[in-house]
């Protein structure tokens, strides 16, 4: 199956630096349809080595849904700025920070999505503070560490990193045929001088810090469903990354709402935008919260 990553963003949506408190990160930002009332305002996080551009597919079906959606690259990933070669900034409370502050400068509640590692640094932003969320959705991303298929490919990158440049690490991840979760949905159809660019602008720290948090990711999910929020596990008919039927199980402990997308793998929202789209706004609709 293969994944389509457009990096041209609706007519409609801003691409710009969102400020905030802890620094600035790139967005872009898509309002609701013309003539279509706001219902709610959605935070979108993308997983390990994607980026912002991972849910430009989505973007127009939510927007006719009433839904104003802000995709986010996290810090050092693709147009986000952070350290080169400092792990410690990426350790995942800090990552959940940045999350907290980027929902304090849009100034409204959000529903937060998470892909993936987008997921997991989702969950622990939800951990710290819940009163800024609507609701959380986890989009393939799992309740502990990834498999260990997925762990020994993570490793070769890590390995990789730390004798490569990151040119030639992109050199060497084309030419084995990247993995669902190390190469995201770039794995798939898309112009690849962007999708070369795009991984290029990932801070090697990043990449060596949250791949690691990837591998050792402890099971939170007793911790989550003691948050009153409303709770959304999505995924695609099959996934090497984490088990689907892991990820039935974990909706279970959290009392969520369960999608299986078909046709999809480990990145619904570029196998499968429409759909995955639909379900999302049904989810939203189904809060009952309208967001200013």
């Amino acid at each position: 199956m293969s994944s389509q990553v457009s990096f041209t963003p609706p007519p409609s949506a801003r691409s710009y630096p969102l400020r905030t408190a802890r620094g600035d990160f790139a967005v872009v930002d898509s309002p609701v349809a013309p003539g279509v009332e706001q219902k709610g305002v959605a935070l979108l996080v993308p997983g390990f080595t994607g980026s912002k551009e991972d849910f430009t597919l989505m973007h127009e079906p939510l927007a006719a849904r009433g839904y104003r959606t802000v995709a986010v690259d996290g810090r050092g990933q693709y147009e986000s700025d952070g350290p080169h070669d400092d792990e410690s900034a990426y350790a995942q409370a800090e990552l959940a920070q940045d999350l907290l502050a980027q929902v304090e400068a849009l100034g409204t509640a959000v529903h937060l999505l998470g892909h993936s590692l987008g997921g997991q640094i989702s969950r622990a932003a939800v951990l710290l503070d819940h009163s800024p969320f609507v609701s959380l959705t986890l989009m393939a991303s799992g309740p502990a560490q990834i498999s260990e298929s997925q762990q020994a490919r993570v490793k070769l990158l890590r390995d990789a990193l730390a004798v490569m440049n990151m040119a030639e690490v992109w050199e060497a991840i084309q030419a084995m045929g990247p993995p669902e979760e190390v190469g995201g949905p770039a794995s798939g159809i898309g112009d690849p001088v962007l999708l070369r660019r795009r991984w290029l602008g990932n801070k090697p720290a990043q990449l060596l810090a949250t791949g690691r948090q990837l591998c050792s990711e402890p099971d939170r999910v007793a911790e989550l469903a003691a948050v009153p929020l409303p709770f959304h596990v999505l995924s695609g008919a099959s996934d090497d990354t984490w088990p689907v039927t892991l990820l039935d199980d974990m909706a279970v402990r959290l009392g969520a709402r369960r999608t299986v997308v078909p046709g999809a793998e480990h990145s619904p929202n570029a196998d499968q935008p429409l759909p995955t789209a639909r379900a999302l706004a049904d989810f939203w609709d189904s809060t009952g919260d309208d967001i200013p």
